[in-house]
């Protein structure tokens, strides 16, 4: 076993529900990481599994020396399981990767080759998206469109969290505590050199996809609250856009009544109005809500995720110890329980 400083890659893998592919995955993945006879450490990220995923994580563990298991509490969503992963990597350069192949672990060797020219952070782009469908692949497309235009960041478009970070971006990238985590976004705002490697998605080796329409939906708004306030403008802007309308009819109707003397029938009218405006305010308090609503939550400090569970040659040397840690999220806290 390599000292944490000799480490040179660390690959990071975080798991929900994935006893159909890890084992396969993970043949691939050393088979690959033999090829670059560097040293390296595997560590998966169990997310709250509810499968047989942690027993088949463990069982490997068993007999691979470079597998490292951090074992959550229960699900704390992707972001925040990857954010776990970086944070216990030791590696000179981290790779993030998900575990149904269709990010093919042989990208990793173009990964290291161009990490090796001085680039500190190599992103992966998929040329093709195999296996996703055509309004999948249209709303991620209009996705990375809008996002860019919010935010104004250079996020690169269908771009995943594959990727290579060397050490000190991911040093960078641990200063970054917030609790609403948009990690691509997170990727491209600490800068450092990057670059770009192409390559083709595969299908979904077995399995479900966790990622549903409205859990996209929840990501999407995510991203674009965590990096953009150009929302709220929209909705300032739609605001004084409504008031002039309704000034000008107003203006119409008294215009009517100084003419004809009569007032303007038009109770169909007054209703639609009045639920269009409705809809204006609903619409405008519903997006100063997403902003309140993320305020509050990183107001109240909560760690970003807690680990139940850490299987490695350190875990190994404490079991003795009737001492269990409990480890979390924040980086300058760590529990102690007996």
């Amino acid at each position: 076993m390599c000292e944490k400083n000799d480490i040179e890659l660390s690959i990071i893998v975080p798991v929900y529900n994935e006893s159909e592919t890890i084992t396969l995955f993970h043949e691939r993945l050393i088979t690959v990481l033999e090829q670059l006879s560097k040293s390296f450490e595997i560590i998966y990220i169990n997310d709250g599994s509810s499968d047989t995923t942690l027993e088949i994580l463990i069982n490997l563990y068993v007999f691979d020396k470079h597998i490292k298991i951090i074992n959550l509490s229960r699900n704390f969503g992707k972001e925040k399981a990857l954010t776990a992963g970086i944070d216990y990597s030791s590696g000179q350069g981290i790779i993030p990767i998900d575990a149904d192949l269709q990010d093919p672990p042989e990208v990793i060797i173009e990964l290291v080759k161009k990490w090796e020219e001085g680039y500190d952070i190599v992103n992966a782009k998929r040329i093709t998206r195999k296996g996703d469908s055509f309004i999948k692949k249209i709303t991620a497309r209009l996705f990375y469109k809008v996002i860019r235009s919010f935010s104004k960041m250079d996020i690169p478009d269908n771009t995943g969290d594959f990727r290579l970070i060397d050490r000190k971006a991911a040093e960078a990238l641990k200063r970054l505590r917030e609790y609403h985590r948009f990690m691509k976004g997170l990727f491209s705002w600490i800068g450092f050199k990057q670059t770009t490697v192409l390559y083709e998605r595969a299908p979904r080796y077995a399995g479900k996809t966790k990622w549903n329409y409205l859990s996209l939906l929840n990501f999407a708004i995510d991203g674009i609250t965590s990096f953009s306030h150009v929302p709220l403008r929209i909705s300032s802007l739609i605001g004084v856009i409504v008031s002039l309308i309704s000034f000008g009819f107003g203006i119409y109707f008294v215009f009517c009544i100084l003419i004809s003397g009569n007032q303007m029938p038009g109770y169909s009218t007054l209703i639609i109005i009045i639920s269009f405006l409705c809809g204006v305010l609903l619409m405008t308090n519903g997006i100063m809500g997403e902003y309140i609503g993320r305020i509050y939550n990183e107001t109240k400090h909560r760690d970003l995720y807690i680990v139940r569970d850490i299987f490695d040659a350190e875990a190994d040397a404490d079991a003795e110890n009737d001492t269990t840690k409990v480890y979390s999220g924040n980086l300058n806290n760590t529990v102690l329980r007996k």
